[in-house]
């Protein structure tokens, strides 16, 4: 069951980090396009994010940032939740709508499933990207000292 909510966990995460580009690409590929119902309209607002010194220490305030929010419902009734940082509705709709796909039982599920295999490999490489251009303007400091023969 714990595996269950992780791997959940980390496909939402997935999804949240995804671009619309890439949701709207992946909408367009399926091949039968599910009907649904939205429970909760795509709607912005603000979030406060908060943040720890060191992992252990007391939580403090860092600031705000604005987040889209949507619930839908399929047609057989699987639901499907989203929040993605920005204001982007659109990609709040198509990441619950994956959500819902990812909970079905049928091969819709799998082909799903190789989509979100498919953002997470791309986000990870974005990362890398990043993480190597970081390195490479990393500056180390040192301090010298002069040995002075005595007088």
């Amino acid at each position: 069951m714990r595996n269950d909510v992780e791997r959940r966990q980390r496909w939402m995460a997935v999804l949240a980090r995804a671009s619309c580009r890439e949701l709207e690409q992946a909408y367009l590929d399926l091949l039968n396009a599910p009907a649904y119902v939205l429970l909760r309209p795509p709607e912005s607002g603000l979030v406060l994010l908060q943040g720890r010194a060191g992992e252990t220490g007391p939580s403090f305030n860092v600031g705000e940032a604005t987040m889209t929010r949507c619930a839908l419902k399929l047609l057989d009734g699987t639901t499907g939740f989203a929040f993605v940082l920005g204001r982007d509705q659109r990609q709040a709709e198509l990441a619950a709508l994956f959500d819902a796909l990812l909970q079905r039982g049928d091969e819709t599920a799998s082909a799903t499933l190789k989509v979100i295999s498919k953002f997470e490999r791309a986000q990870s490489m974005r990362r890398d990207l990043k993480s190597r251009k970081a390195a490479s303007t990393k500056v180390d400091f040192f301090a010298m000292t002069q040995a002075r023969e005595p007088k």
